[in-house]
């Protein structure tokens, strides 16, 4: 079960990555290592940090300590049948993606390219991204809304053990809503 959601969340990071067309940034290389008409290649800045990050949990973390955080068989059962069904859904999105995203590839290598047809193209790639990362919000949502407010607080506990500079730490309080 971890495996498959794992799976779930590097899949969706990998397609969003390949739709955007980003690399993984590689450290630069000195000077001397690049070819005489090589041009220095700039990294890709990192991408900004997910604001709900810290207010949301995991399924894989929720699940993961099951135990500790005293879930009830009820609340077991709720989520792994929720991640199951967001998985489903998530590999027929991805395939969509997928196809979507090779057509706006075919449209954008022409030498000459339709504007109107690349630009309707785009927005059904971008339309399927956002469904993905509407499924991804709508099951953490679900999967919070099962939690006590003891367990959310436990887990928020294990987060800053974990990741101390998170937003939400001591050390990096939460800025105010306006």
């Amino acid at each position: 079960m971890k495996l498959t959601i794992a799976i779930f969340f590097a899949a969706a990071f990998l397609i969003a990555t390949v739709v955007t067309g980003q690399q993984p940034q590689q450290p630069p290389q000195p000077p001397e290592a690049r070819g005489a008409g090589d041009v220095p290649q700039h990294p890709h800045p990192p991408p900004p940090p997910d604001p709900l990050a810290h207010l949301m949990f995991p399924p894989d973390m929720i699940l993961g300590h099951a135990r500790e955080l005293n879930l009830t068989e009820e609340q077991k059962a709720f989520m792994r049948a929720e991640v199951q069904k967001a998985t489903t859904t998530f590999q027929e999105l991805q395939w969509k993606l997928q196809d979507q995203a090779e057509l706006l590839h075919e449209t954008m290598k022409s030498t000459s390219v339709n504007e109107q047809q690349a630009l309707a193209q785009l927005d059904r790639v971008l339309e399927i991204e956002r469904e993905i990362k509407r499924l991804h919000i709508g099951l953490a949502v679900r999967l919070k809304n099962r939690l006590t407010p003891e367990q959310q607080d436990q887990l928020h506990k294990m987060r800053m053990d974990n990741h101390p500079g998170m937003p939400g730490a001591p050390d990096h309080p939460e800025p105010p809503i306006e």
